[in-house]
């Protein structure tokens, strides 16, 4: 009975530990990426949007959200760095040709709440 609490207080106390150290690692892990941002990356920032890196300041990063449209973002509001294959991936789905409607299928959905 002796030992009961001791092992109690092992029990709670090493997950806590290992959660702490996995939290350690990933804002490590956020935080050099965040500092290797280089002119040209596609980003997605906390809030979920895409853009450019165009200029990149101390504390600042300038982001081309459209064409000729640049606002400018905390480093620590960026999320993740796009690679390649992510951006050639959205690019090749978004050309893709939109599937044409019938024209009775169009009927019903505009005629359906009437």
């Amino acid at each position: 009975m002796d030992f009961l609490f001791p092992l109690l207080i092992l029990a709670l106390l090493v997950p806590m530990f290992f959660g702490i150290r996995k939290q350690k690692r990933e804002a490590e892990k956020v935080a050099s990426m965040q500092e290797s941002l280089k002119v040209g990356d596609q980003v997605i920032t906390t809030s979920g949007l895409y853009g450019t890196v165009v200029e990149i300041d101390d504390s600042t990063v300038d982001l081309e959200i459209a064409e000729d449209v640049v606002t400018t973002w905390l480093r620590q509001a960026i999320r993740e760095v796009r690679n390649e294959e992510q951006v050639v991936a959205e690019t090749t789905e978004a050309t893709d040709a939109p599937v044409e409607e019938a024209v009775d299928q169009t009927e019903t959905r505009l005629t359906k709440d009437s």
